[in-house]
């Protein structure tokens, strides 16, 4: 609250109250902001669908042999394990690969240089042939 010297009224002198309007401004403006700031990490949320425990216990998969290894390389050919085969027959090669081996586990490979577009484009192909788990090789491979 402020004062002032002025007289409104000629005939009156002395101090008239103001009300100085500008910190409670910056304050709702400060509020305003830290709030806006908030409020989209408080919405912002995820559900987990967690499996119920089970009494049985699993036994894990033996594996006689390794999953089948698909390679793209910088060239745009494609290995699965050390054969050559071209994209387009790709969906006839992986489902008979799966269906022999009783599994549908494939590691991919890209040479380095590869442009993610690609990889993402084959992994694509490998998802719709029937590759249900796709883990992704981190290092080079013999």
């Amino acid at each position: 609250m402020g004062t002032s010297l002025e007289t409104r009224n000629p005939g009156r002198r002395g101090a008239s109250p103001e009300l100085n309007v500008t910190p409670l401004v910056d304050v709702v403006l400060v509020l305003l902001i830290i709030f806006m700031v908030v409020t989209p990490m408080a919405v912002k949320q995820f559900w987990v669908h967690v499996p119920e425990k089970s009494e049985t216990k699993v036994e894990p998969a033996r594996r006689d042999e390794p999953p089948p290894v698909l390679t793209l390389r910088k060239d745009g050919s494609l290995r699965i394990n050390k054969d050559v085969v071209h994209a387009d027959k790709l969906g006839e090669r992986l489902p008979r690969i799966f269906a022999a081996s009783g599994d549908s586990v494939l590691v991919f490979d890209a040479e380095n240089g590869v442009s993610f577009g690609e990889a993402m484009r084959i992994m694509d192909l490998a998802r719709a042939s029937g590759a249900v788990t796709i883990a992704v090789s981190s290092r080079e491979l013999k």
